[in-house]
C-alpha cells in the first residue's frame, strides 16, 4: 500500500518561506516521478513542480525562480522549498507519485499521478 505524507505547511507572511516535505512508503522500485500539486476551493488541482527518477525537474510558469524541489530516492522523500511566498500561493498542497511509465512533461496533470497524499495547507497573508 502506497502512503504519502506531507508536512511543512503553515501560515506565513508574504515574502517568507516554507519547506514542504513528502515521505513515501510502499512504493516499489525507483523509476517513478513525484510531483507537487496545489488546489484552492472551486478550482482544479494544478501542477506546481515535478521531478523524475533521473533528476530532471519541471516547474509551473515562473515558480522556478522561487520554488526548488529536491528528492532523496534512498529515503523516498520529496521536498519543495518555497521562497518569497505571495498570497497567490494560498492553497492545499499535495504530493503525488506518478503512474507507471509516465515521462516527465511539464508538471503533468492529475491523471498522470496515481497516488496522492492528504495534503498540507499553505496560507500566506499580506
Amino acid at each position: 500500500q502506497v502512503v504519502l505524507v506531507e508536512t511543512g505547511g503553515g501560515s506565513v507572511q508574504a515574502g517568507e518561506s516554507l519547506r514542504l516535505s513528502c515521505t513515501a512508503s510502499g512504493v516499489t522500485g525507483s523509476l517513478y516521478s513525484m510531483g507537487w500539486f496545489r488546489q484552492v476551493p472551486g478550482k482544479e488541482r494544478e501542477g506546481v513542480a515535478a521531478m523524475d527518477s533521473g533528476g530532471s525537474r519541471s516547474y509551473a510558469g515562473s515558480l522556478k525562480d522561487r520554488f526548488t524541489i529536491s528528492r532523496d530516492t534512498a529515503k523516498n522523500t520529496f521536498d519543495m522549498q518555497m521562497n518569497y511566498l505571495t498570497v497567490d500561493a494560498n492553497a492545499m498542497y499535495y504530493c503525488a507519485v506518478s503512474q507507471p511509465g509516465w515521462v516527465l512533461a511539464n508538471c503533468g496533470g492529475s491523471d498522470d499521478f496515481g497516488y496522492w497524499g492528504q495534503g498540507t495547507q499553505v496560507t500566506v497573508s499580506s
